[in-house]
């Protein structure tokens, strides 16, 4: 799914239904020793669906470490963002030589969001909006929608910054068509001045969003 919204230079690599067991790499049993089962599998499925798609690139298999507040660490000249939600766990990763600056990517179940999380996730404007797209078409939870939105632009943001982007530093707007742009209300200078745009579906029982961030033209 995450492929439909990303470009040709980006390498993608999903699986759907339950956690396969998968192999885990020097330094990664260490980090999840004390997570739960279930948090495991999910853990090393994804760096499975990581590892594929760094294959599909010409890389070999790697660890894939949590860094700084738990963003992977990518090859040197890779980049990359990895999601999971029940029954669905997905990567996609690219070379700074072909363009692409950051990714960020995020899945989720489509149901809404528990009651009175949409006021932590969303500026009035956006809870405006989104309120007045499901009286048009109630079949798509926007309130989830725009929570992975909000995921899928910080995690695009984080590895250009180093920078923490709260829930209210972005302000989001949503196209039926199947796109979104985040104007960023934080200024840095590694980030476009105009935010980011990405692209969103529903399929599957699940919300999939995706962004890439282009090199600024030489």
């Amino acid at each position: 799914m995450i492929e439909k919204l990303l470009p040709a230079a980006v390498a993608v690599a999903e699986t759907c239904g339950d956690p396969p067991d998968a192999p885990l790499l020097d330094g990664e049993p260490e980090v999840v020793s004390r997570a739960v089962e279930e948090r495991r599998r999910e853990f090393a499925a994804v760096r499975r669906c990581a590892r594929r798609a760094l294959a599909d690139l010409g890389v070999g298999p790697v660890s894939i470490l949590p860094g700084e507040r738990g963003a992977p660490v990518w090859p040197e000249g890779l980049v990359g963002s990895m999601t999971h939600c029940d029954g669905y766990q997905g990567a996609a990763v690219a070379r700074v030589s072909d363009g692409v600056l950051a990714i960020g990517v995020d899945a989720e179940p489509h149901l809404p969001l528990p009651d009175g999380a949409l006021r932590l996730v969303g500026l009035e404007a956006e809870r405006l909006r989104i309120a007045d797209m499901a009286r048009l078409d109630p079949g798509v939870d926007w309130d989830r929608l725009l929570f992975s939105m909000k995921e899928c632009v910080y995690k695009a943001w984080f590895p250009l910054t180093r920078r923490w982007l709260g829930f209210e530093q972005a302000d989001i707007t949503i196209e039926y068509e199947g796109t979104f742009s985040a104007r960023l209300l934080t200024a840095d200078p590694a980030v476009p001045a105009d935010g980011f745009t990405g692209r969103w579906l529903v399929e599957q029982g699940l919300i999939v969003t995706a962004l890439a961030v282009p090199a600024a033209p030489s």
